[in-house]
């Protein structure tokens, strides 16, 4: 299996982290629960990639995929007034990556990001590896260092 950008940023940075591929379904109506039921996780340990607009500046959102985005606690975190989910092709333009593919990790523009903090309760968490159908799992703390993340509650 060929590397992604996320994989090179990860083993770059000298991490542990598994990878975890399975075979991505076109047709499902969530991309993070399709992992987390493909891989037989806790759906609390899968974490999705979201690109928002915060007051126009692009802005990653990792949160649970049993949960959802609260955008205007996103907002509050980055002292932000207001928050809206970017256009999937400015997300795609600006990560690098394909909407149901986009990784916290390894992103063409590095954009600000927040973890949701139920990240930090978990020994090792699942992010995008950078392509539908292919996970990665990692300590919480790696990730947000890696991303230079803050952390806070912005998950419902």
């Amino acid at each position: 299996m060929a590397g992604t950008p996320a994989t090179v940023a990860l083993t770059r940075a000298g991490v542990a982290w598994t990878p975890h591929a399975y075979d991505h379904d076109p047709s499902a109506a969530s991309y993070g629960l399709e992992a987390a039921a493909a891989l037989g996780v806790d759906a609390q340990r899968v974490f999705k990639t979201l690109v928002a607009s915060v007051d126009g500046r692009l802005t990653v959102a990792v949160v649970p995929v049993s949960g959802q985005l609260d955008l205007k606690a996103l907002a509050t975190a980055v002292d932000g007034k207001r928050a809206e989910l970017a256009d999937p092709a400015a997300a795609e333009r600006s990560t690098g990556y394909v909407r149901g593919g986009i990784s916290p990790l390894g992103q063409r523009k590095t954009l600000r990001a927040v973890v949701d903090e139920s990240a930090t309760t978990h020994q090792t968490v699942f992010v995008s590896g950078g392509r539908r159908g292919f996970d990665v799992e990692l300590d919480p703390t790696d990730l947000v260092r890696l991303t230079s993340a803050r952390v806070a509650a912005i998950a419902r």
